[in-house]
């Protein structure tokens, strides 16, 4: 059996060295908390449960990465932030927030400092760099979304793939062939975030299995650019006659530009929505929805790492499936 004599012995440091970055009561440097975690991985060390719990009180702090940053409708990111925190308060902890683009080093801070005993971590990206991290650190974490390699971790999300393919499948139902996806800004599919991938994915996957003609448009955060794109939509020959806007904060400006090109919704043109409830109830015209459940996957992610920190086992993955609204906004095929 490997004990933290054996880490300290082959990452060069003394036995109290390692004991600190296990339960980060002091800070180290960074080169030599990376020489431990290099020697705990090649050795296979698992540090005692209850040794760690004897080695420092918890600090009752969950912290959460959200994003701040462009593309993010702070809105929507806020309805998530508050579930958290209130969801942390039923189990009588704090909250701490980081920004995402503090990235590994901001994790790495919290950690060292024993400022929290865990993390939720939103912003995913299909390829995050922060996971490698996060595999390491002597902290429990709970991401909200799923990178592409999830194994290991323990996340929840909306099952965003399975969005996009019912927004495309309650179109094909409804007899609308050419169909189109208003996506999230361009710089959130470049960061590889992976709800946008993926429901760009299963809008295409399900229009191509109903023989849908179906194109994809990525939509800038600007009111400005709505118009320009409506006059690309109807550029098309033949144009799309049902939509799908995955895009919070585009919703008005997008349906604005539609009356200002003068569409009836849905006689000309059906539209569903990707977003809150309220949103799309507020629309001018009341949109057909697939609703982003905010507050239940805040308490969810809160939830499992609770359960983490009492030693329970969790689940890696938790999908929730999607719950698509009809509503005014969507009609048979003219």
């Amino acid at each position: 059996m490997v004990k933290i004599t054996d880490v300290a012995r082959h990452a060069g440091v003394s036995p109290s060295t390692v004991s600190y970055a296990l339960n980060g009561k002091r800070p180290i440097s960074e080169e030599t908390r990376r020489r431990i975690e290099a020697s705990i991985r090649e050795l296979g060390y698992h540090p005692h449960a209850g040794a760690r719990a004897l080695a420092g009180a918890r600090s009752h702090t969950l912290a959460l990465v959200m994003p701040l940053r462009s593309g993010v409708h702070l809105p929507v990111v806020t309805q998530f932030a508050m579930s958290v925190v209130t969801a942390a308060r039923r189990h009588d902890h704090d909250v701490l927030l980081l920004t995402g683009e503090e990235g590994e080093d901001g994790l790495r801070r919290v950690a060292d400092s024993a400022r929290a005993d865990g993390f939720v971590v939103m912003d995913v990206q299909l390829n995050d760099r922060r996971l490698p991290l996060l595999r390491t650190l002597q902290r429990p974490s709970v991401l909200i979304g799923f990178p592409a390699e999830p194994a290991g971790l323990t996340c929840v999300d909306l099952d965003f793939r399975a969005v996009g393919e019912a927004c495309a499948e309650h179109l094909a139902l409804l007899g609308h062939r050419r169909v189109a996806l208003l996506g999230s800004p361009p710089e959130v599919y470049e960061r590889g975030t992976g709800f946008a991938r993926r429901v760009e994915d299963g809008f295409t996957a399900a229009a191509d299995r109903n023989g849908l003609a179906a194109a994809v448009h990525p939509c800038e955060a600007d009111p400005a650019a709505a118009p320009a794109l409506v006059r690309r939509l109807l550029a098309e020959d033949p144009p799309p006659t049902g939509v799908v806007i995955h895009n919070e904060a585009m919703l008005g400006p997008l349906t604005d530009a539609l009356r200002a090109e003068g569409l009836r919704v849905p006689g000309d043109l059906s539209v569903v929505a990707v977003c809150p409830d309220e949103l799309a109830e507020r629309s001018s015209v009341p949109l057909t929805s697939v609703a982003i459940p905010a507050a239940e996957l805040g308490a969810r992610a809160v939830d499992l790492l609770i359960r983490q920190l009492a030693g329970d086992p969790v689940p890696e993955s938790t999908l929730l499936p999607p719950r698509l609204t009809v509503r005014s906004s969507t009609g048979p095929r003219g």
